[in-house]
């Protein structure tokens, strides 16, 4: 019955489709389980210990360069510890001479946001003294900083001081130009940049980040934190199948049984399911659930159960039970209730499965209003705050302005995943309809 039934829905190129791109979300929900675990997940998003000081603030995915005529900066990363070639040491009488050399290729039509030193000193007195020079494609010597490196020492190019006096308000931009060029223009070429630093003591050592934060970084992009945004559009997609799947299934199951009561049992009790059901008919769901973002808990599994009780008694149980009022009738019912099987027997094992072709259209199509329901409270910022969502990836860049500073790619992204998840299951939902319910196929 099944196998006839998923051959009848690949008939239609809507079901395929629908069922192609619910694949992806799930394998796509899958991959961010598996690759990323939840605790990992949530110390990322909530930037725990420091973990994206190497990224830049608000850069679009570098997968958009493609698609300009202005190549922006892409953020490069260089470390003597991940990579100890950029390094050598020479020993001394007092101490040690350390030469590291980074070496990186500019090929960009704009400026860096920022370019930036982190050094690692090993020492147990005396600091270490280090000088900084950049040398460009002409074959000039920039000198960038000299002093001594206390632990854990940053040094921002685009911050500091006497860069400022010499260069004007960007010098990361006027290392990086054509000497005396109006307006300043990328001198494109291979530059390295050169750190020579000198100890006192013996046993020393001198690590050092470079960091070159652009305009562009990996797959999603980055946000006001610092955060790179395919984190939460990675686990936004089992959250929020997770939720709409849960949601719509314990509904649309317990709506179907609590319809099959009342029609099998009438009297007061059919009538006091049919008043409390159309009592919460008129009661505003995403009103109430605001409230209780507010007042009492935004945590997922609070809201989850808030969605739950109040779309349990809603229009598909007066659906149900003028289904279930005309199969009582039937005479299979008869010949049940003649035998002796219980009222429990006949409603679960008699009348609900009559109903199941209507259930399984109902619950595909229930799904995407739930998942719209989760993502509309974290964009209203009533959404639990410990995970990262679409909806809370749309609200943080309604905050910061996106809309209005043409960072378009923090909103698009989370908002074609909830396109692409409603539009999924509404293609798959009403191929569903046609082949469960005949009246539709003429459709």
């Amino acid at each position: 019955m099944l196998g006839k039934s998923f051959r009848e829905l690949l008939r239609y190129p809507s079901a395929i489709a629908g069922l192609f791109i619910l694949l992806l979300l799930i394998g796509l929900a899958i991959y961010a389980v598996v690759k990323i675990p939840y605790s990992q997940a949530i110390s990322l998003w909530r930037g725990s210990d420091n973990v994206w000081y190497r990224t830049p603030k608000i850069a679009a995915p570098a997968w958009t360069n493609w698609f300009r005529h202005e190549k922006l900066v892409e953020t490069k990363f260089f470390s003597t510890k991940e990579n100890p070639t950029f390094k050598t040491v020479e020993s001394m009488s007092s101490g040690e001479k350390f030469v590291i050399v980074f070496p990186f290729d500019f090929e960009y039509d704009t400026f860096p946001q920022d370019i930036t030193l982190y050094f690692t000193p090993t020492f147990s007195e005396k600091e270490l003294f280090a000088s900084v020079t950049l040398l460009t494609p002409d074959g000039r010597e920039l000198k960038v900083m000299d002093g001594a490196i206390g632990a854990g020492q940053v040094f921002y190019i685009a911050q500091d001081k006497k860069l400022i006096r010499r260069y004007g308000d960007f010098p990361q931009q006027s290392l990086l130009a054509i000497p005396d060029s109006e307006p300043l223009t990328p001198l494109k070429g291979r530059y390295e940049l050169r750190i020579s630093a000198i100890s006192f003591e013996a046993d020393s050592d001198l690590d050092v980040e470079l960091v070159i934060f652009g305009q562009v970084y990996g797959i999603a992009g980055t946000d006001h934190l610092r955060r790179d945004l395919s984190i939460a559009l990675l686990w936004g997609t089992p959250v929020a199948l997770g939720f709409g799947l849960l949601a719509a299934m314990g509904t649309t199951f317990t709506s179907m049984a609590i319809a099959a009561i009342g029609a099998w049992y009438g009297g007061w009790v059919d009538d006091l399911i049919q008043r409390i059901t159309e009592v919460n008919l008129v009661l505003p769901l995403l009103p109430i659930l605001m409230m209780i973002g507010i007042f009492y808990s935004r945590s997922i599994w609070v809201i989850l159960g808030a969605v739950f009780l109040l779309s349990v008694f809603g229009g598909a149980i007066k659906t149900y039970r003028a289904n279930f009022m005309q199969i009582r009738e039937a005479p299979y019912i008869e010949a049940a209730r003649s035998y002796g099987a219980n009222n429990g027997r006949i409603i679960f094992l008699y009348l609900v499965p009559r109903l199941i072709p209507l259930l399984i259209p109902q619950l595909v199509n229930a799904i995407p209003g739930f998942v719209f329901t989760e993502a509309s409270l974290a964009v209203l910022g009533l959404g639990d705050p410990s995970l990262p969502t679409w909806g809370k990836v749309i609200n943080d860049a309604y905050g910061n302005g996106a809309q209005y500073l043409g960072y378009y790619y923090w909103v698009l992204e989370p908002a074609v995943l909830l396109i692409l998840t409603g539009l999924a299951f509404a293609l798959l939902g009403f191929s569903l309809d046609r082949v469960f319910n005949p009246r539709m196929r003429q459709v």
